[in-house]
């Protein structure tokens, strides 16, 4: 894959001293940007406030004397890094950590901003998928919409996305919560800086200007919006459902109409390439890219369905949505449906056979399959890891772990809101001291 990282770990630069102007040893916390050296003591202090921040997210509640270890800072300027998260709603005081402790107990610190949420969007040929999280990850809204997309203009399918998004902010308003941003995921190719999607073949899209279009339907008080890639979102939200891990390396594989990829390499986000376009189609069907051969030809979701159900089967049917007809497939797979378990095992062994090219070039500790893969992990996981297992070249060398996501058919969209809320765990001094009145604490728990 083309190593073009998007930044995930990184801190200051050297080791803390006595001083306020200490800064966190390299690596302390955080994953998800490429965070600039401090210049002065304003951005020192910004920094610094990032590190507790994404420490919190990375490993759950400390004490401040734990985090004071862990970063490297002085424990006089934890406290007051954590008293100013503390009065922006960031963070919060939890429990007494009694565990082995000794002597008086230590008050945990607890990841919070309850109040604030960012909202990811994916648009994928068959769906629209809208999705807010809280900063801890919880998810406050999520609402999912069977769509044809490619028979709709552009235009259209965005003033669909603009729709589900607006009522997605009415409905965390009502919660007394903040939104900070709403990140646009789409499969193909992105041009983040102009908000672009640039191709993507599967919906016949070509330099669509989609971030322009979509804050024009939703108006001049809308927050500010992203444009991001779907195997890119994905991979970071696989990278964030298992905190306080020592896994900081995944390829994540996604299957839908398309097949997208992208990788965590030593806590940093790599942008993923065109995966689903390397040459493996054993028929060498031809592909929407205008090319034969194609991977995703051989094992995208298209190509299961086909193999799996006549064209006349409900499981083609576009208006119904994709989880209920996976779902229908799951069930005749389970009950030993023999055409529906043969159009696996051909999936199983043309997606080892992609996966097997992708561990010899990067060599991965661990695959995490996303999209329709993971809804037929228990199908697909074990004789992909067979054969993987069976190409290792060094007996007794480590093997890399194949598994399924956990995170359902939205977690595109999930880690487009994990990049939406992203901006905060870099600089949380942009977040302004929590408005009273506060959201509504019976609500969120």
């Amino acid at each position: 894959m083309r190593q073009d990282q998007r930044g995930t770990t990184g801190t200051g630069g050297g080791a803390a001293g006595r001083g306020s102007t200490a800064t966190a040893s390299p690596g302390a916390g955080g994953i998800m940007a490429g965070y600039p050296e401090p210049a002065d003591k304003a951005s020192l202090r910004r920094t610094n406030l990032g590190v507790i921040l994404r420490q919190l997210r990375e490993n759950g509640g400390q004490s401040r004397t734990h985090l004071a270890t862990a970063t490297g800072l002085p424990k006089a300027t934890v406290s007051v890094l954590v008293a100013d998260l503390i009065e922006r709603g960031l963070v919060r005081e939890g429990e007494l950590d009694r565990a082995g402790a000794v002597g008086r107990p230590h008050r945990m610190v607890e990841l919070d901003g309850r109040w604030i949420c960012g909202i990811g969007a994916e648009i994928g040929p068959d769906h629209i998928t809208v999705l807010a999280l809280d900063l801890r990850g919880t998810v406050v809204h999520e609402h999912r919409l069977a769509l044809d997309v490619p028979a709709l203009t552009p235009q259209a399918a965005l003033r669909e996305v603009a729709d589900l998004v607006a009522d997605c902010l009415s409905a965390v308003t009502e919660l007394g919560m903040h939104t900070i941003g709403v990140t646009l995921v789409t499969q193909g190719s992105v041009d983040a800086a102009s908000g672009t999607v640039t191709v993507a073949t599967n919906f016949g899209w070509r330099d669509v200007r989609a971030v322009r279009e979509l804050r024009a339907r939703l108006g001049r008080d809308a927050p500010p919006v992203l444009v991001e890639n779907d195997a890119e979102s994905g991979a970071l939200a696989e990278y964030l459902a298992a905190p306080g891990t020592d896994a900081r390396e995944l390829v994540y594989v996604t299957g839908g109409i398309g097949v997208g990829g992208a990788s965590i390499s030593g806590g940093k986000l790599i942008r993923g390439s065109e995966i689903g376009h390397m040459k493996l189609d054993r028929l060498d069907r031809p592909c929407p890219c205008g090319r034969t051969g194609c991977w995703e030809v051989a094992v995208g979701l298209q190509a299961f369905l086909d193999a799996a159900a006549d064209p006349s089967d409900r499981v083609h049917d576009l208006s119904i949505d994709l989880a209920e007809r996976l779902g229908d497939l799951l069930d005749r797979a389970d009950a030993g449906e023999p055409r529906t378990l043969a159009a696996l095992a051909t999936v199983a062994d043309d997606l080892a056979l992609g996966l097997g090219i992708l561990v010899d070039v990067l060599n991965p500790p661990r695959i995490v399959l996303g999209g329709y893969f993971a809804v037929f992990g228990r199908y697909l996981v074990d004789p992909v890891q067979q054969v993987l297992d069976d190409r290792r070249i060094v007996p007794g060398t480590e093997p890399v772990v194949v598994s399924a996501s956990t995170l359902g058919l939205s977690n595109a969209a999930r880690g487009g809101a994990h990049l939406t809320l992203e901006g905060i765990f870099q600089d949380p001094s942009d977040v302004p001291f929590r408005p009273e009145p506060a959201y509504d604490e019976a609500r969120h728990g």
